[in-house]
């Protein structure tokens, strides 16, 4: 009786569209459930890469629990700045998602103008999984420890080189935050990617490597490749016998990657909330954990709050390390 009493007013004012709703219980457009049309996810790199991977799992387990297709949308360049750029002018209504990595954080200590401002234009979600990085030589170079690969570079300053996935990758900082922290001298040699990186120093083209784990983990197993140290805070479960950079002698010396789950800012926070619990929950099932470790990854599944907490302390981190390793910002 009230729902007529309340139409006869609205029929007056002419609403009538929301008192036929309102009598037959239909949901109004501002009322509509979400998602109610198919997400799109920005991966801001190449297919087949660690965002990429991830983003992958997490669409398949999102569009499972949500009930609509999540897209992998891959728009890469310019170190992941184009896609996080997209994500952060795109319509904050949560029908387009970012799934990044630590670029997030590297990339303002590498680039004077930005499309993106990390801590204003993201809704952050959740850090997903991460890895750490693996410093790798040849097993004929005659070095088969952090101390000894010290130890030889300063005996032959001009005669070491290492390889990295490219300028400015969490990889490439690593060995910076080595020679800083070691007090030794390497000439970083950048490639296009973690695979090549790892390849050049298996063809002897340089004598050290400082790539992303999984890039190497194969070759690693294989006796192809010797792991001096891992660069996580305790030793890797798929390489149980390799210490840690900590466990080398140098304290505090992590440096890993995260692939992590941004909206852009102003996602309405009941959509943010349906997001982090759903992507949490995607990297809790068996299933998704197992995937991730396959591809070399620990599953983290962290809150928002911790996300926010980890980005702002990447970001002045970076950019002290930056700074002291002389590297000029583009």
């Amino acid at each position: 009786m009230r729902a007529i009493t309340w139409c006869n007013t609205m029929r007056r004012l002419g609403w009538t569209a929301a008192c036929v709703a309102a009598l037959l219980g239909v949901a109004t457009p501002a009322q509509a459930a979400y998602p109610e049309r198919p997400i799109t996810l920005v991966v801001p790199f190449a297919p087949g890469g660690p965002s990429d991977i991830i983003g992958r799992i997490l669409s398949i387990a999102l569009s499972q629990s949500l009930g609509q297709q999540v897209i992998i949308d891959n728009r890469g360049g310019a170190a992941g700045n184009i896609g996080m750029g997209q994500v952060a002018r795109a319509t904050p209504d949560g029908y387009t998602l970012l799934m990044t990595s630590t670029a997030i954080a590297v990339n303002p200590a590498l680039f004077k103008n930005l499309p993106y401002d990390p801590f204003k234009d993201f809704a952050p979600i959740s850090e997903l999984v991460n890895a750490p990085n693996v410093l790798v030589v040849h097993p004929e170079s005659g070095i088969s420890s952090v101390a000894e690969l010290v130890a030889q570079a300063k005996a032959n300053p001009a005669k070491f080189n290492y390889a990295s996935p490219g300028a400015g990758t969490k990889s490439h900082l690593t060995g910076e935050l080595l020679k800083l922290r070691a007090g030794i001298e390497m000439v970083h040699i950048p490639f296009r990617g973690a695979g090549p990186a790892a390849q050049a120093v298996l063809a002897k083209t340089t004598q050290v490597g400082s790539v992303a784990l999984a890039a190497a983990e194969t070759l690693i197993q294989d006796g192809q490749l010797r792991a001096l140290a891992v660069t996580s805070e305790k030793r890797w479960f798929s390489l149980p016998n390799v210490p840690t950079m900590i466990e080398a002698g140098y304290p505090d010396f992590i440096s890993d990657t995260f692939n992590a789950l941004f909206a852009p800012a102003g996602t309405p926070p009941d959509i943010v909330a349906l997001l982090v619990r759903e992507a949490r929950a995607a990297f809790q099932r068996p299933d998704a954990r197992e995937q991730a470790r396959k591809a070399g990854f620990e599953v983290v599944a962290g809150t928002p709050e911790q996300l926010t907490a980890r980005v702002a302390s990447e970001v002045p981190a970076v950019r002290e390390l930056v700074a002291k390793a002389g590297i000029k910002p583009e």
